[in-house]
């Protein structure tokens, strides 16, 4: 029995290249293959294949003295299991041993580990038994009753947690054991291993896929689901299946590569900083587009219903639209779907500003590929505003995890239409509802002489960029403003297309428009690479990482040992980081710091049209919690998001109310300087 929180695949391909302990070890593979351990300093090999560990705890090989750049088959720490086996003190001594490429002084845990399940079946028989005499009424003293019923009650949930985690992330692939001869790596190449391995991949999607349906088992199975969940399944599958990482792995290379990142921020060249002043013609463009995403985020904000409203007004929001919850309206708007409509429109007329008859179709219907979405009149700017709503529920969720590519069905004179699949889908049912159900034709019978512009934000405003692509052929001056779109949406043809009409807005170290699968392989080799440089304990570089992430720090003092002290190999490839993937992996003999290769499931996508990015200027505190925030902002180029940024603001500023802030604070500050355009803030390029 084996717990994992990573793909199935790994775990069982990783026993197939175990060597027998009895067996003499290979010779060490050449510099262009990787390595699984490198040769000790005296010469032995013996240091490097070590004995292999047997038990459901990370089935790795260990030495007695691993070099500065050993690590084996794994190389990550204690498993997901781990957090219900520590509850004791011995186990929790036991998982803080050893570093993370060295797990041998760990190699009790198995042990550990059944000892622990094996308590499991006396505590519930305990927790049974005072349960039963809770509900016998027995007459003791009352602060004693009280101490047993909430302890019996913290017992079940504790239990319970367990029992659902061992459900998650249980790996029933984990103990197969598979044929593999002294051939090395060659061997696999024969037909009876690439069956074999074809059957642990299906597997592994299986697994993935059980585990999801697990996690969102209320959500419904309608055809759209499951297409969903195997999607979802095979991206997980896909993205785990050449590493051994843990949730505790990859938080402790994610607050290795922060720290690196600052250092290698901090250390920046006045020489590689380029100021570039904008164009006359550039700085009216940014000044009029950047007022348009500060009028139309108010429509992007008010697709997301009363939820968003309340949690940006949370002393008075309830009171403004307490009153529209309970009311009847007239019928002259068409309001379809979900529930608590009433309060979703009296927040929506909140936010915008705009009068019930201004609204031609408001839809809070939610399902996978179907997002919910508004129309309305907008008399300010004469247009008609098409506003879809992001990521809210499971059901966006699954939208968001379908990240395989497909041919976006539209006629644009583009010969590259690859898309994102689920985004895709779920903008053609917004196009689907706007042309087939006469909406649009409606708002436009209302004010023929206006525009249409559609908006979004986060998957809404992926949806919108593809709805505008969709629509253009009927509406040649569409207009569609992105509110941080995500980065994997469409082809470079598309991207390049869709700049005469689309604008995207960015603001700050925002992880969703710097998200796709590509850049999440490139993410996963650098934390790869961190970690195996790191000699540190995982439990200190969780430590240190919180703390640096709370009250920040010096940058230099990264908690990694490297081989003459030199910080800057921390961007070389070495062959430790080679130790931690499989050797069929794609990414096995990739030794450049560019993404990985993608495969042709899921291609290199781009975000969508010209890019406006909001930077912070100075310190705001480590979460922008201070009001005083200054931001300067500028055209970007999509290739400034081919990274994922680490920082305690990638989230955060993700949204939307966060983004409404900040416009706020830009618009008003260049209204000030309205009479000094030259002023303008100038471009600031990396090389």
């Amino acid at each position: 029995m084996r717990l994992s929180a990573h793909a199935s695949v790994s775990a069982s391909a990783k026993s197939m290249r175990r060597a027998p302990p009895s067996r003499a070890p290979a010779p060490a593979p050449a510099r262009g293959r990787g390595s699984i351990c490198r040769p000790s300093p005296e010469g032995s090999g013996a240091a490097g294949s070590g004995e292999r560990r047997e038990g459901p705890a990370r089935g790795r090989a260990f030495g007695p003295e691993p070099c500065p750049g050993w690590c084996s088959s794994v190389g990550a720490g204690p498993s997901p299991a781990t957090t219900w086996c520590s509850q004791g003190s011995w186990s929790c001594c036991c998982e803080c041993c050893g570093t993370i490429c060295n797990p041998g002084p760990r190699k009790s845990m198995s042990k550990l580990l059944y000892i622990r399940l094996a308590l499991f079946l006396p505590e519930m028989v305990w927790a049974s038994l005072g349960a039963a005499w809770v509900a016998d009424g027995v007459q003791c003293d009352r602060t004693v009753v009280n101490g047993i019923i909430a302890t019996v009650i913290v017992s079940w949930i504790i239990i319970a947690a367990t029992v659902v985690t061992i459900i998650i992330v249980f790996d029933p692939l984990g103990g197969k054991m598979a044929p593999y001869s002294s051939a090395g790596p060659s061997h696999l190449d024969s037909r009876e291993s690439s069956q074999f391995l074809n059957g642990l991949k299906t597997a592994a999607t299986s697994v993935w896929e059980t585990r999801i349906r697990l996690l969102c088992c209320c959500i419904g199975t309608d055809d759209h689901t499951r297409g969903a969940f195997t999607s979802t399944a095979e991206l997980f599958s896909t993205y785990f299946s050449d590493t051994d990482l843990v949730p505790s792995d990859i938080a402790a290379g994610l607050a290795l590569l922060h720290q690196q990142q600052d250092n290698i921020s901090s250390n920046l060249e006045p020489d590689d900083v380029v100021s570039r002043p904008p164009e006359p013609s550039q700085e009216a463009d940014l000044d009029e587009e950047l007022e348009n995403c500060h009028h139309y985020m108010q429509f992007a904000a008010a697709a997301y219903g009363w939820p968003l409203y309340i949690y940006r007004n949370p002393f008075t929001g309830l009171c403004k639209i307490g009153g529209d919850c309970c009311r009847s309206r007239p019928t002259e708007y068409d309001l379809v779907g979900g529930d608590q409509l009433n309060c979703h429109f009296g927040s929506i007329l909140h936010t915008t500003g705009l009068q019930y008859r201004d609204f031609i179709h408001v839809s809070f219907h939610d399902k996978v590929y179907e997002l919910p979405f508004l129309v309305a009149l907008d008399h300010r700017k004469e247009s008609v505003v098409v506003a879809v709503r992001g990521t809210m529920s499971l059901q966006d969720i699954l939208t968001d995890l379908s990240a395989e590519s497909e041919t976006l069905d539209c006629e644009c004179g583009v010969q590259d239409r690859l898309v994102h699949k689920g985004i895709s889908q779920a903008a053609r049912y917004v196009y689907r509802r706007l042309i087939g159900d006469g909406i649009l034709s409606q708002a436009f019978s209302i004010a023929p002489e206006y525009r249409l512009v559609v908006v979004g934000h986060s998957l809404g405003a992926g949806a919108a960029a593809l709805l505008a692509i969709m629509l253009r052929n009927s509406y040649p001056q569409v207009r569609c403003y992105a509110f941080s779109p995500p980065r994997g949406l469409l082809s470079k043809s598309l991207c390049e297309y869709s700049k005469s009409f689309t604008v995207s807005l960015v603001l700050g170290k925002d992880v969703i428009p710097r998200l796709s699968v590509t850049n999440l392989e490139d993410l996963k080799r650098r934390i790869l690479r961190v970690i195996a440089h790191c000699s540190q304990p995982k439990y200190k570089i969780l430590l240190h990482g919180c703390w640096y992430e709370l009250f920040g720090g010096s940058p230099e003092n990264l908690p990694a040992e490297l081989d003459g002290g030199d910080q800057g190999r921390l961007t070389q490839p070495l062959l430790g980081e080679q130790s931690l993937l499989t050797h069929w992996s794609p990414a096995y003999s990739c030794s450049s710091d560019s993404p990985l290769d993608s495969s042709p499931k899921y291609p290199p996508l781009y975000p969508p049209g010209r890019i406006i990015h909001l930077e912070e200027e100075g310190s705001a505190g480590r979460f922008g919690c201070c009001s005083a925030t200054q931001y300067g902002v500028r055209w970007a180029h999509e290739a400034e998001f081919s990274r994922i940024l680490i920082g305690p603001k990638m989230l955060t500023d993700h949204m939307p109310d966060v983004l409404m802030r900040a416009l706020d604070s830009v618009v008003a500050d260049r209204a000030l300087c309205v009479s000094c355009p030259a002023q303008g803030l100038p471009d600031v390029d990396v090389v």
